[in-house]
């Protein structure tokens, strides 16, 4: 055999891969389903959570357009639009987060006091599941929204370190609990509704 000959055969079957590379493949086969989302439902009616809030009045610019998903029901909501006309105690916690499972307990008590202001919380960096089957189990029942895309905490401009606490103000404005970071009694809940612009 000659080397012209040697050369056509190594040619065809250069071509002959080619083709079979970017040939189509066939039209019935589907690309693999997305694994469908759990199934909350059993957790969602063990939190028996109440609704999450709808509130009209000025909206915090902050978060207007920042979507979240409502815990109670799975609805995905508008925090703006859920948290206008404050003012809210809204408390930021996640289910890894030790002092949050110490937090949450406090606030809930603090919710339930005659002239408190409404206190929702919000779940970073938690699945839904796992969030609902904490508070199930810390028998706390607060309206919750979850971070799904950490939209809001980027919204919020989470500091370093959880829980966090914001006071939202009658008046659309979104202001952090710095002084204490962390509440260890009721009564300290509400001296920082009265102090970030809260009746207490």
């Amino acid at each position: 055999m000659t080397n012209a000959a040697r050369w056509s055969i190594v040619g065809l079957v250069l071509v002959v891969a080619a083709v079979i590379a970017i040939w189509p493949r066939e039209h019935g086969t589907a690309p693999p389903a997305p694994s469908p989302a759990p199934d909350v439902a059993a957790a969602r009616a063990d939190a028996a959570l109440p609704p999450c809030p709808a509130q009209s009045g000025t909206r915090p610019a902050t978060l207007s357009g920042v979507r979240a998903r409502c815990l109670a029901d799975g609805s995905e909501v508008d925090l703006g639009h859920a948290l206008a006309g404050g003012p809210v105690l809204v408390n930021v916690w996640a289910t890894w987060c030790a002092p949050c499972k110490e937090e949450l307990p406090l606030l809930a008590k603090y919710a339930a006091e005659p002239g408190a202001v409404p206190v929702v919380g919000l779940a970073v960096q938690s699945s839904q599941a796992d969030a609902l089957d904490l508070l199930h189990a810390l028998e706390v029942r607060l309206p919750t929204f979850a971070d799904q895309d950490g939209s809001a905490g980027r919204a919020l401009k989470l500091p370093a370190g959880l829980p966090a606490s914001y006071v939202v103000g009658a008046d659309g404005s979104v202001r952090l609990v710095s002084n204490p970071r962390l509440f260890e009694s009721v009564a300290a809940i509400r001296a920082a509704v009265a102090t970030y612009g809260g009746a207490a």
